[in-house]
């Protein structure tokens, strides 16, 4: 539906795909048993056999690792989301199917690996640029559902596109946050299908 996507940060240092992936799926385990905060990039070179000089020829960081990880993480999110809308038959039904999706699949990942959702709102709080791809992703998806809705009959058209677009955002951005995910969760089972509900009310024609 849109080709906005999550871009993964721009690899340094030798073309050596194996090293990389390596480096990231060490990454991968350290942050989800000790948290992002705890792990050093030391950590990390000494757990896959390299010194920290090695890994950082591949990484300037250790938020650019971070950076890859959270787009991996943000990456299933947005799959899920776009699998869920692409399977609808009507601008309503994609809505709906994208605030359930977007707060089943962040509450997921919050309950199934914590440390790995901790990633993620740090990526939030500090604007990194998987998360901000994250959003605009999510912005034009919103956008397009409403835009689609509106040649097919379904809404209205009498508010501006982008102010109705925005604010639909603005009521999913609870759920569609991990950094405001986390404190939102005592509602996630009920609050996507009713604030879908009240949000398909206000655009009928």
């Amino acid at each position: 539906m849109t080709d906005t996507q999550p871009t993964t940060p721009q690899p340094r240092g030798p073309v050596d795909h194996g090293v990389r992936n390596q480096i990231v799926e060490a990454a991968t385990e350290h942050f989800s048993l000790y948290g992002y905060e705890k792990t050093t990039v030391s950590d990390l070179a000494k757990a896959i056999g390299f010194s920290k000089a090695y890994v950082y020829k591949f990484f300037d960081s250790k938020q650019a690792i971070g950076e890859v990880i959270c787009c991996n993480c943000l990456n299933q999110m947005r799959q899920a989301v776009d699998e869920a809308v692409a399977g609808a038959d009507s601008a309503s039904e994609r809505l709906r199917r994208l605030f359930g999706t977007l707060a089943e699949a962040g509450s997921r990942l919050f309950f199934q690996d914590r440390k790995l959702y901790a990633i993620a709102v740090v990526a939030c709080e500090e604007q990194w640029a998987s998360a901000r791809a994250y959003d605009a992703h999510m912005q034009q998806l919103i956008l397009q559902i409403v835009r689609e809705g509106r040649e097919s009959g379904e809404f209205e058209r009498k508010t501006p596109l982008d102010e109705t677009a925005h604010a639909i955002y603005l009521v999913m951005k609870p759920y569609l946050d991990p950094l405001q995910l986390q404190h939102n969760l005592d509602f996630v089972e009920v609050a996507p299908a009713q604030l879908s509900s009240l949000i398909l009310r206000s655009l009928a024609p």
